[in-house]
């Protein structure tokens, strides 16, 4: 039996009310991170001793077809003396800091650019600076940031359904191809893309991940966001437009290439110039789209955000290959779907049913991770042996 050792789980939500928390003077949580240091988190950066730049100014995200070269350093979490909920920057160069604060276990807020109140306070920290250009353009640099941290009036985030919006999806493809996080893509992989930095997980990680299913229902893959695309690079559009990071006159759910293929909203073309050959907010890997969901073209398909929600939250983790999503809770019920290794699934309420041996040692505890969706909790990194969840 393997070691019983999981992860935390823990509760999100979405803005909710102002609360009135005192405005501190600035904390003494100010620091200058080492921009010198790149491991494998990293994507497409090199540090030429002076300053950080771009490894290739003619690689980008996948999903993005050539419209832009970009990379990212990703900063170890940092632990600070005390909560904060506004982290500034002040860069010397050419470059975006972005921030998020951690929630508890493997969960995070969204990215959001350093200087904006978060969406929660913390006493950990992670930062990442980002580089883009036009493809072959000069490489932009940045000689050194150094960021504050500092506790602010927020609002406060209270518990809430995940938002589900119905998406037209294509597939990604694109085997070989590095995308946005660093991972290079193999055939028939498990992963989505989705038009805006703010909800891409690390690389091997998913703590942003979606359920995509088929608007019948009949499929569903729970799969972890790790590239950006297709079309726009700053659509978050799940959000409402007074935290949406652009086209802020659109309706929530409704992705800027929609609206420009649909509507001829902002001429028809996307941020970068481009005319829009279809309306899609999401593209999915080859794996999610023929297995997950048994697509065969292009098709509308039903997403949830599953950050965006609340209640406890499991890690799938198995050996790669992807995890059967059950009707019940036996190995013989119907297979309805899949679960990526890395997807972090919310767990709705556990049952009782086949034991089944699994990543953490032997159990008859399952649980529901959608309506309908059953999987072995041996399979889930959870942070506890017992249920995480009521009874269903």
């Amino acid at each position: 039996m393997l070691p019983l050792i999981r992860k935390g789980t823990v509760a999100l939500g979405v803005v909710a009310s102002l609360v009135a928390l005192p405005a501190t003077a600035e904390a003494d949580t100010a620091w200058t991170p080492d921009l010198s240091v790149i491991d494998s988190d990293d994507v497409n950066v090199r540090h030429d001793g002076h300053a950080l730049r771009l490894r290739d100014n003619r690689t980008g995200p996948a999903a993005l077809d050539g419209a832009v070269a970009s990379g990212q350093l990703l900063l170890a979490p940092k632990d600070l003396p005390e909560p904060v909920n506004r982290v500034s920057a002040q860069v010397s160069g050419a470059g975006t800091v972005e921030v998020r604060a951690h929630l508890g276990g493997t969960a995070w807020t969204e990215w959001h650019p350093a200087g904006q109140v978060l969406p929660a306070s913390s006493k950990r920290i992670q930062v990442r600076v980002v580089l883009s250009t036009a493809p072959g353009g000069a490489s932009p640099a940045v000689s050194s940031v150094r960021l504050t941290g500092e506790q602010v009036a927020q609002r406060r985030v209270a518990a809430a359904a995940a938002q589900t919006y119905r998406i037209y999806a294509t597939r990604e493809g694109l085997v070989g191809g590095t995308t946005a996080n660093g991972h290079v893509i193999t055939t028939r992989d498990h992963f989505v893309a989705l038009p805006s930095r703010r909800g891409l997980s690390a690389n091997n990680a998913g703590e942003y991940s979606v359920r995509v299913c088929t608007t019948s229902g009949s499929r569903c893959e729970y799969a972890p966001v790790w590239d950006v695309g297709p079309w726009n690079t700053r659509d978050d559009y799940w959000n409402p437009s007074s935290v949406r990071q652009m086209w802020t006159n659109l309706p929530q759910g409704k992705p800027e290439a929609q609206a420009a293929y649909q509507d001829g909203y902002n001429g028809g073309k996307d941020e970068f110039g481009r005319t829009v050959a279809n309306p899609a907010g999401i593209d999915l890997a080859d794996g999610t789209f023929w297995d997950g969901l048994r697509l065969t073209d292009n098709s509308w398909v039903n997403v949830t955000y599953l950050w965006t929600g609340s209640g406890p939250k499991g890690v799938v983790r198995t050996n790669g290959t992807p995890l059967n999503v059950r009707s019940s809770a036996s190995t013989s019920a119907g297979i309805v779907g899949l679960a990526a290794n890395y997807a972090n699934v919310v767990v709705e309420c556990h049952v009782r049913g086949q034991t089944v041996t699994g990543t953490y040692g032997t159990s008859d505890l399952w649980n529901r991770i959608g309506p309908g969706h059953f999987v072995p909790d041996v399979y889930l990194y959870t942070g506890s042996d017992n249920p995480v969840a009521p009874a269903c």
